[in-house]
């Protein structure tokens, strides 16, 4: 099987109703959750990417029991701090930072040293994010400056702590969080805003967790060790995986799509508000709650008078997984669009600040980076004639779907590798991408 793809053909005007992967982020999170609880969980429509099936690999190893019943997960738990660890268990987290990250927040109480290592990409990540707040609560940790691999052993002396997350980082507060379930007492966390699904699944299930919002920070209460019980769920679709079709169809003309079941929860559609900053007139529809979370069907249809943008700093951390393609709209806006303290970016699988300017210095487009700010001077106009190859950047999913929708909607003749990357994420995404008419070989 061929690692590259070639397209060499733009895309002609669609008008299609998809569904994408889901929810990446809280398909790890309702695995982990399904193991502190107390009885049988049941989860759809979960993803079955290579970070969620390593997910399920890793609580296996823990000796927590699944199977998969009528394309339902069955997850069998035993309460909090109920993993059973041999002794010197090694744990994999492959490629999934979210399973690394908040894997360890669940370990605290290991009765046997455990090793947790990741592949090449991970192990170039910053764990010391995690390890810090964990040290604070009392539990044995260290790392390899401040990098996998990561040796912990429990404890059972844990103390509630005051932990100040000042990143913007959902995985270093949900470790925390995790940490907090298995401790005495009361934890208060102070995070600058992010993701918010840990919480709102804990608040589902009636956890003792309060949050209170001031300016750029939540303050988190939780008490801990409170059992819960266990819980059926059934993942949404990945705005994650919808932001490349969003993208696609705002720069293709005479297009419209409809990508239904989609999780709009508000730490997560930066980019919809980003992009309507810019002219697009995305839209929301059929808005639902489920479960704590808002769900809803994505309507967008092409835009031929993209604007510039100053992109509002306290939108980052809302579409810090989406400014790969977001750059690619930049592109093509009339004008200058400014962005501010991407630096986070470059914490990722990869450095995708500096690849994401890479790529887009190769298609033609002048970019001004001083540290972390960005500027991209955009080209209306831009149509692409020539030949181009990606490779060496890391086998980022991301930059590689980046890639796919730039060859579709600007043109050219490209060769793209690392295709077995989308593994991780989006298996189905070149598949939903031929169903929209892309020639793809």
């Amino acid at each position: 099987m061929p690692k590259s793809i070639h397209i060499n053909k733009k895309i002609s005007s669609y008008k299609k109703t998809i569904e994408v992967s889901s929810d990446k982020s809280l398909s790890i999170r309702t695995i982990l959750l399904a193991t502190q609880a107390v009885g049988v969980s049941k989860i759809s429509n979960l993803l079955e990417s290579e970070d969620v099936l390593n997910t399920l690999k890793t609580i296996k190893k823990l000796g927590i029991t699944y199977k998969k019943k009528n394309n339902v997960y069955e997850i069998y738990g035993y309460g909090l701090n109920s993993f059973v660890s041999k002794k010197n268990l090694l744990i994999n987290a492959g490629n999934s930072g979210t399973l690394a990250r908040l894997i360890v927040g669940l370990l605290v109480k290991s009765k046997n040293k455990i090793k947790l290592i990741g592949d090449k990409s991970l192990s170039k990540r910053d764990f010391s994010r995690v390890t810090e707040p964990l040290k604070n609560f009392g539990v044995n940790i260290k790392t390899k400056k401040g990098s996998l691999p990561i040796e912990i052993e429990g404890s059972e002396f844990l103390r509630p702590s005051k932990i100040l997350e000042k990143l913007g980082s959902a995985q270093v507060k949900s470790c925390s969080i995790f940490c907090a379930l298995n401790t005495p007492g009361t934890t208060i966390i102070k995070a600058k805003k992010s993701r918010n699904h840990t919480e709102l699944l804990l608040k589902y299930l009636k956890y003792p967790i309060k949050i209170k919002s001031k300016g750029d920070y939540d303050y988190i209460q939780l008490n801990g060790l409170h059992q819960f019980k266990a819980f059926d769920y059934k993942v949404p679709g990945d705005i994650s995986s919808a932001a490349f079709f969003i993208v696609l169809t705002l720069l293709t003309k005479n297009s419209e799509i409809l990508i239904k079941k989609v999780n709009v929860n508000k730490s997560r559609i930066g980019i919809i508000n980003i992009l309507n900053k810019m002219n697009a007139k995305i839209k929301l529809k059929n808005k639902r709650l489920y479960k704590g979370e808002e769900t809803a069907d994505i309507y967008v249809k092409s835009a031929n008078d993209l604007i510039s943008i100053n992109c509002p700093e306290n939108l980052n951390s809302s579409a810090i997984d989406e400014f790969l393609v977001i750059f690619l709209v930049a592109a093509k806006a009339n004008g200058i669009s400014r962005f501010k303290n991407l630096g986070e970016l470059n914490k990722k699988e990869s450095p995708r600040l500096d690849l994401a300017i890479k790529f887009l210095k190769m298609i033609g487009i002048k970019i001004a980076k001083k540290n972390s700010n960005v500027k991209i001077f955009g080209k209306p106009n831009l149509n692409l004639n020539r030949k181009f190859i990606v490779k060496n950047f890391m086998k980022d999913h991301r930059i590689f779907m980046m890639a796919c929708v730039a060859a579709i909607a600007f043109g050219g003749d490209w060769k793209i590798s690392d295709k077995d990357s989308i593994k991780t994420s989006f298996p189905k995404f070149l598949h939903i991408l031929k169903g929209l008419g892309a020639n793809i070989n």
